[in-house]
């Protein structure tokens, strides 16, 4: 058997090494000290992004209106599921719409942080790091694809969990440089399998 080119050999070996570190495995370097400092989510402080991103974990699942405003009474309006190995929290608005959106809240640092993905064709994002108990409350913190002196964007979000099953989505808009009026209000009860 004829053994491989050495432009071949290069390109196996560079998959190697990328698939050694989507892996996790070492490579004689020393994992960054950051990383251990960040509190873990059961040890996480109540305000902390890591205890927010822990209260949108446990909305994993398909979300209805209590009164609809974006879909038919009944049909799921949003969908929390949880990826990346519990690191992230995608949230879906509008599935199978042609209005769908989504949105990817994770953790940077000791702050909670989420993209979202809108129907306008931008993606403003987010942060937040004061989290009051029960409530996910996010502040533009730029974006792309977006001029907040006068596109039109989502501006502000908040989650409150008013229950194990019962929460409201607030989705402040932005227009001109000042708030749209009225916010997007979407009073959500868990779907029962």
């Amino acid at each position: 058997m004829k053994s491989p080119a050495p432009r071949s050999r290069n390109v196996l070996l560079a998959v190697g090494v990328c698939s050694l570190f989507a892996l996790g495995l070492p490579l004689g370097a020393e994992e960054p000290k950051k990383a251990e400092t960040l509190p873990s989510p059961a040890s996480a402080p109540a305000g902390s992004g890591a205890a927010a991103l822990e209260r949108l974990k446990a909305l994993a699942g398909d979300w209805v209106e209590i009164e609809p405003k974006v879909g038919e009474k009944g049909a799921v309006a949003v969908m929390y599921r949880v990826t990346g190995a519990g690191s992230a929290v995608v949230s879906t608005l509008a599935p199978g719409t042609p209005h769908e959106m989504v949105s990817v809240w994770h953790r940077d640092g000791n702050d909670l942080v989420m993209t979202h993905y809108c129907a306008a064709q931008n993606q403003p994002r987010f942060r937040t790091k004061a989290v009051p108990a029960n409530v996910v409350a996010m502040e533009f913190d730029g974006g792309t694809n977006v001029d907040p002196a006068k596109d039109v964007h989502i501006h502000a979000v908040k989650v409150e969990l008013l229950g194990p099953d019962e929460i409201r989505e607030t989705w402040i808009g932005w227009k001109g440089g000042k708030t749209e009026e009225p916010p997007l209000v979407l009073h959500l009860k868990r779907k029962k399998a």
